[in-house]
């Protein structure tokens, strides 16, 4: 991001084949802005390769390549797509102009040029693109802020059944791994792939330590017994499952639809469920458990 006293530092290619019109344009632009000149297509994309500039003055006819091509070529490349460029032709025709700005020009300048006008048109744009490269620069920012405030969160909340039971704490990293390992190795199966792309992986990842959070609703002389707990002690140790559930569902509503808590409240709910339907809390069977609970099941149990 360029600041404002900083645009005079810009640097505008000029792509054309005419030497009148590179020296009027030279003349025009040279005292404000670096300058980048060159008067064919291939040599203007051979040149930006190098170097990008911050903005292009292109000419639509020229011997080969013409602009249109090179505005298309630059358009679909990512890395060269926000480069503003501003068309230069002496074609006055609506179609004309209509084809270049579908293209991705942002404007358009008519020859015989104006020395003053090039000059605003040309200021206006990079003043544009300043702005715009800012405002991307604020959404990145946000972004990894959200999703740092999502992280955070999720290892906030597992943190509490680490402390409910001492034993849990390197439970919740080892099966944290274990996770990103089924789900890598599973991401490419023709049944998973779909459900298990880099994203949903990340957001299973960071779930996963919510898992028992539901134990925090579980009492000490329950949940803290040294020995074999009796079928009615299991029994409320069993609800850990509905009591991570039902905490996580009352986050999410308030986050609003689709929150990233959601994965979490599915696996916290179904990480008990067993294969064969003779897991809790509602007996699910195969395919029935969600692939998030599956992978958390296995995980739990070999951790165990």
């Amino acid at each position: 991001m360029k600041p404002m006293d900083e645009i005079s530092s810009c640097t505008v290619m000029i792509v054309d084949d005419t030497e009148t019109n590179i020296d009027i344009l030279v003349e025009a632009l040279g005292s404000d802005f670096n300058l980048q000149v060159t008067m064919d297509g291939e040599s203007a994309l051979k040149a930006i390769a190098y170097k990008m500039p911050d903005l292009i003055l292109l000419d639509i006819m020229m011997p080969g390549m013409d602009g249109y091509e090179v505005c298309r070529r630059l358009k679909a490349s990512p890395e060269t797509r926000g480069i503003p460029i501003v068309f230069l032709t002496a074609m006055s025709e609506e179609q004309d102009e209509a084809r270049g700005l579908a293209l991705g020009a942002v404007d358009y300048i008519t020859k015989p040029f104006s020395p003053p006008l090039v000059k605003a048109r040309v200021r206006n744009q990079l003043e544009l693109k300043r702005y715009r490269d800012h405002l991307e620069d604020l959404v990145r920012e946000r972004t990894r802020q959200l999703a740092l405030t999502q992280e955070v969160t999720l290892q906030s909340m597992g943190t509490l059944a680490e402390y409910r039971d001492p034993e849990t704490g390197g439970h919740i990293r080892r099966t944290q791994e274990y996770i990103r390992i089924l789900a890598e190795h599973l991401k490419d199966h023709p049944r998973f792939r779909d459900r298990l792309n880099d994203t949903a992986i990340e957001l299973l990842v960071k779930s996963a330590p919510l898992h028992d959070i539901g134990k925090v609703g579980v009492r000490d002389n329950i949940l803290l017994k040294p020995d074999e707990l009796t079928e009615e002690e299991f029994e409320t140790m069993k609800r850990h499952t509905t009591y991570g559930r039902d905490m996580l569902l009352i986050s999410e509503k308030m986050l609003g639809g689709d929150s990233f808590l959601s994965m979490a409240r599915e696996i916290a709910y179904t990480h008990q469920e067993k294969w064969d339907g003779t897991g809790y809390p509602r007996g699910l069977k195969g395919e029935e458990i969600p692939i998030s609970g599956r992978l958390m099941a296995v995980a739990d149990v070999y951790d165990a």
